[in-house]
C-alpha cells in the first residue's frame, strides 16, 4: 500500500518548513518533501520583517532565537548626493519586535529545519523529488522518488505546493503564472562591514541608481546596486566599483563571500486552490526582491492556510474554500509596494529628480513616515 498522510507539502524551504511546523503542532500528519539533500549556501532573502517575527514567537518562542541570531535594524537612513535626506525608524511597528531583523536565509531555513525536528522528528524528507500528481476524489497521489531511484507513490488528502516560481505542482494541476519582467536590473554581494553604517540599513540615490546596505550577523554587510544591464557574469571587484563611484566607500572585494546579479519579476497565479491542491510563497506569487517582501509573504501565506487546512482534515470545508480569495490581495498590494520600491531608488537626473528627493525628505520628516515604516515592514499584508 502507498505511504498516507493528511497533508503533503511539496518544497522544504523557509516558507514549506514554517507550514509544515504549524501543521505537526496541530497534530496533522504531515510530510515535508524537499528534493535539495541539504539547506543551501546561497542566501538571497535576508529580511524578516515584524509580522513573521511575532508569528514565529506563537511556536515557543522561535522569533526571539530568530532574533537572538541576527541583526536587528531599527532604522534606515535615507542619503543622495544633497547629503542625509531623513530617516526611517521602525519604533513603532511592533511591541515586540520593533525592527526588520537581517538574517541570511540559509540560517532561518537552519533554524526553521532544527524547531521542525524537535517538535515533528521525521516529517522532513530530504532528496526527494515529485515527478507526478493525480487528483482524485478523496485524495491525492504523489509520485515520489528518492535518494533510493526507486519510485514510489504517496497518497494525501491535501498538497501544498510551496516549491517555488518554477513550481512543478503548479504546473501539474494546470495552473498558469502569468506576469512580467521589470526593466529594473541589480547585482548584490555580502562583504565584510568596513563601513560607519553599524546597525542601520542604508539607501543611497544617485545619478546613476540606487546603492542599498544591510549589516548581517557576523561582521558582514549585504550591498546591492542597480545596474543599467543584467551583470550576469559580475564580479565582486565591478560591484565594489558600482559602490565606490556612488558612495565613496571602498568594499575589500576579495573577501566577498556572495555575489548574485538577478532581475526584478512580478507573477501572480489566478487562484491559489485547485481541488484539494493549495499554493502558497513563490509558487503562488513573486514579487521583487527589493524590499525583502517575497519570504516573508509566503509565511504569511501558510499562517492562513494552516488552520484551514487543520479545518478541512475535521470535515468543514468552507474556510479553505475561500484561502486564495483572502490571501491574493495581500500578494497584489505587496507587488504595488515593491514597484514603489523601486520607483525611488530610480536615477536621481533633472527636473524629476529633484522633484522625487524633495519629496523624499519631506515625508520622511513628517507624521506620515510612520506610515512609511509600517508598509515597509508588512503591516496589513
Amino acid at each position: 500500500m502507498p505511504e498516507a498522510c493528511d497533508v503533503a507539502v511539496v518544497g522544504g524551504g523557509p516558507v514549506g518548513l514554517y507550514l509544515g511546523l504549524l501543521l505537526a503542532r496541530a497534530d496533522v500528519d504531515v510530510r515535508v518533501l524537499e528534493r535539495r539533500e541539504s539547506v543551501s549556501t546561497h542566501s538571497r532573502a535576508v529580511g524578516l520583517h515584524p509580522p513573521a517575527l511575532e508569528a514565529f514567537d506563537d511556536l515557543d518562542g522561535l522569533g526571539q532565537v530568530m532574533a537572538d541570531a541576527g541583526v536587528r535594524i531599527r532604522r534606515g537612513v535615507v542619503r543622495s548626493p544633497s547629503g542625509t535626506l531623513g530617516t526611517l525608524s521602525f519604533a513603532g511597528t511592533s511591541a515586540t519586535h520593533p525592527y526588520v531583523l537581517a538574517l541570511p536565509q540559509q540560517q532561518t531555513e537552519t533554524l526553521l529545519e532544527r524547531a521542525l525536528g524537535q517538535s515533528a522528528p521525521g516529517v522532513l524528507r530530504r532528496g526527494v523529488s515529485v515527478t507526478g500528481l493525480q487528483q482524485l476524489s478523496s485524495h491525492v497521489e504523489l509520485s515520489v522518488q528518492g535518494v533510493s531511484a526507486v519510485p514510489a507513490t504517496l497518497r494525501a488528502q491535501y498538497v501544498v505546493a510551496a516549491d517555488g516560481r518554477r513550481s512543478v505542482i503548479r504546473e501539474a494541476i494546470g495552473l498558469p503564472f502569468p506576469g512580467r519582467t521589470y526593466p529594473q536590473t541589480y547585482v548584490m554581494g555580502d562583504f565584510p562591514e568596513t563601513s560607519a553604517y553599524g546597525p542601520d540599513a542604508v539607501i543611497t540615490l544617485g545619478p546613476d541608481g540606487v546603492v542599498e546596505s544591510f549589516p548581517l550577523p557576523g561582521g558582514k554587510r549585504r550591498w546591492v546596486a542597480q545596474t543599467p544591464a543584467l551583470l550576469a557574469h559580475a564580479t565582486p571587484h565591478q560591484l565594489a566599483q558600482v559602490v565606490a563611484q556612488r558612495t565613496s566607500l571602498h568594499l575589500p572585494a576579495a573577501d566577498a563571500t556572495m555575489l548574485s546579479a538577478f532581475e526584478v519579476r512580478r507573477h501572480l497565479a489566478p487562484r491559489y486552490r485547485a481541488d484539494r491542491v493549495m499554493l502558497v510563497g513563490d509558487a503562488a506569487h513573486e514579487v521583487s526582491p527589493i524590499g525583502g517582501q517575497g519570504m516573508n509573504l509566503g509565511w504569511l501565506d501558510a499562517q492562513d492556510l494552516a488552520p484551514r487546512l487543520v479545518t478541512a482534515l475535521r470535515g468543514d470545508l468552507v474556510p479553505l474554500i475561500g484561502y486564495g480569495e483572502s490571501r491574493r490581495p495581500s500578494a497584489l498590494r505587496a507587488a504595488r509596494q515593491a514597484e514603489a520600491n523601486m520607483w525611488l531608488g530610480r536615477p536621481l537626473r533633472g527636473a524629476e529628480g529633484r522633484v522625487r528627493e524633495y519629496a523624499m525628505s519631506r515625508l520622511l520628516a513628517s507624521p506620515a513616515s510612520a506610515l512609511l515604516a509600517r508598509a515597509f515592514t508588512m503591516r496589513g499584508l
